[in-house]
């Protein structure tokens, strides 16, 4: 058997990623460097890293920032952010890569992310990583959206690309206007790991999704890709209000189109309102397999679906401070060795179980050491060529 090496790619200050050139932004311009952040972007050219000196005093730089070149923006100073008050507009362009990192917005709710059109001729991937945002606006055709270590203090919003370990109050995957992409990625949706305070829903129909291991109050779908086959499994699911819908909820929206969602191994508790339905689904198109789901609720469904060891009124205890579950979920997922824990016992349902439980993502600053946001292993090896990859991020 042969076996291939880990690399793990990082994007901040300590990096040892090559760049064009470094430019500095520190206050009053100290020692040849600019004093804002603007005048450094506009100076730069693409592939080139942008330093930024955190202000004393946590002050901020106050400017509005557009960003039309591949860059990178990192602090000056490892694990500490620099404070930019103003809006941040990303003009997307066939190619461009545009990295942030140590970004704090502070709590201005003004203070947004935003993608200003879709990119034309070709994908624009855009990389946030360990950034305390207000809202991210980035749900344009063509545009490719990594975000890991973040606090989003209102909605996240994108329309393809990969989301873990971060905080916000909303997260919503789709696509402006439900646009046919014309660059379309090779990669899926991927949401692992992240505390959403309200609703993750997804409306995108041109990608399949793989949501894992989230601590949310509903997970809502109103769009699939034709054909495609989706996964929700071992989220924690826990709404402490009276709803009118379930919390696993397929609504398509009156989309005729087919497609696949697994729905597995999640813990779910929540307060019976309009609907006691633990999952519902509304599309007589879309085909579901539920199993292994457990709920504090009595197990009801809503629509059809093809159920099969999921279990109603189970003592569980959920704390949406301490975003913990304990009880009857341990060992109570999928048996099969795939899913197995971190220490390869039987899957916990909810969002310590399996291969993307929290004890990878969370707590995101043990030690002040760089954040692994993502790693892909088999559980397996029967033999041929042992594939690990992953990625991660300096602070």
């Amino acid at each position: 058997m042969t076996k291939k090496l880990l690399i793990i790619a990082f994007a901040g200050l300590s990096s040892t990623m090559a760049f064009a050139a470094d430019l500095y932004v520190r206050n009053s311009g100290t020692g040849g460097a600019y004093s804002t952040v603007s005048a450094a972007i506009t100076a730069a050219s693409d592939g080139d890293r942008i330093i930024i000196q955190p202000k004393a005093n946590g002050d901020a730089y106050t400017e509005n920032l557009i960003i039309n070149k591949s860059l990178t923006f990192v602090s000056e100073t490892n694990y500490s952010r620099y404070f930019i008050k103003g809006t941040i507009t990303i003009n997307p362009a066939a190619g461009r890569v545009i990295t942030i990192s140590n970004l704090t917005s502070g709590n201005y709710t003004i203070n947004d992310v935003t993608v200003n059109g879709p990119a034309s001729g070709g994908r624009t991937t855009i990389n946030l990583w360990n950034c305390d945002l207000n809202n991210v606006y980035a749900n344009q055709s063509n545009v490719t959206t990594n975000i890991s270590g973040c606090i989003v203090r209102g909605a996240l919003n994108f329309s393809h690309g990969r989301a873990t370990a971060n905080k916000a109050q909303f997260i919503t995957i789709r696509s402006n206007s439900n646009l046919q992409e014309s660059y379309m990625a090779t990669s899926d949706v991927e949401v692992y790991g992240n505390i959403v305070e309200n609703v993750m829903s997804y409306t995108q129909p041109f990608y399949d999704f793989k949501l894992y291991n989230n601590f949310c109050s509903r997970i809502s779908v109103h769009g699939i890709k034709t054909g495609g086959s989706n996964e929700i499994i071992n989220n924690t699911i826990y709404d402490t209000s009276a709803g009118d819908v379930a919390p696993l909820w397929i609504s398509m929206n009156n989309s005729t189109s087919t497609g696949n969602i697994a729905i597995m191994n999640n813990a779910i508790s929540f307060v019976i309102g309009q609907t006691n339905s633990c999952i519902s689904n509304n599309s007589t198109n879309v085909n579901i397999t539920a199993s292994y789901n457990l709920s504090t609720n009595p197990f009801v469904i809503d629509g059809t679906m093809t159920q099969s060891n999921n279990s109603g009124s189970v003592n569980m205890n959920f704390s949406n401070t301490a975003y913990t579950v304990t009880g009857m979920n341990v060992n109570a997922g999928n048996p099969d060795v795939k899913y197995t824990d971190l220490d390869l016992t039987r899957n916990d349902a909810g969002h310590y179980g399996g291969s993307n439980s929290w004890a990878n993502y969370w707590p995101v600053n043990v030690g002040n050491k760089p954040q692994v946001n993502y790693l892909a292993t088999p559980r397996t090896i029967s033999g041929g060529t042992l594939n690990i990859n992953g990625s991660g991020f300096s602070k």
